[in-house]
């Protein structure tokens, strides 16, 4: 810990209120599953707690959290096909009676077709359009070229328009 950097408890929990809520967001699109997500990204938060005094560069902390949960997310993928822990979808309640249906139904319909895309695809999209992330680092977080990012979030992209345009 150098002198400038706050007590790790407090760094720790810092980033958590800053940004546990989006990375459990993060988590549960790759799942499809509120409380695998929430699972991953607390163990994420008690890995880096372990991990702290060999991290050299605090302010590389945000980068780190995200391809953590996304390692995590993939673990439990794995998990999931090996048949060690089954999904448990949980949708969040609807607001109002006709708008939250539809609204819910069109929003159902994205994520299941978003859920049938290859893991990998699935990963780009939910870095790039959810997190906003730029394509160089999603490219290094996933461990391939920043032009692997480009052709798999367009060929992902191809194929959820044409999902949605048949499904309406």
């Amino acid at each position: 810990m150098r002198p400038a950097d706050p007590p790790p408890g407090e760094l720790i929990s810092d980033l958590y209120q800053a940004h546990a809520l989006g990375l459990v967001r993060m988590a549960r699109l790759m799942l499809r599953d509120q409380e695998a997500a929430e699972d991953v990204v607390q163990d994420v938060f008690l890995n880096l707690h372990r991990a702290l005094p060999r991290l050299r560069d605090h302010g590389q902390m945000l980068p780190y959290l995200r391809a953590s949960v996304a390692n995590g997310c993939r673990s439990a993928m794995r998990r999931r096909l090996r048949g060690m822990a089954g999904p448990v979808l949980h949708e969040p309640a609807a607001d109002s009676a006709e708008s939250a249906a539809i609204l819910a139904e069109r929003r159902r319909e994205v994520l299941d077709a978003v859920a049938r895309l290859p893991r990998r695809a699935r990963q780009v999209l939910v870095l790039r359009y959810y997190l906003d992330l730029p394509t160089a680092e999603i490219a290094a977080m996933l461990g391939v070229s920043e032009g692997t990012v480009r052709s798999t979030a367009s060929r992902a992209l191809a194929v959820l328009t044409r999902e949605l345009k048949r499904e309406s």
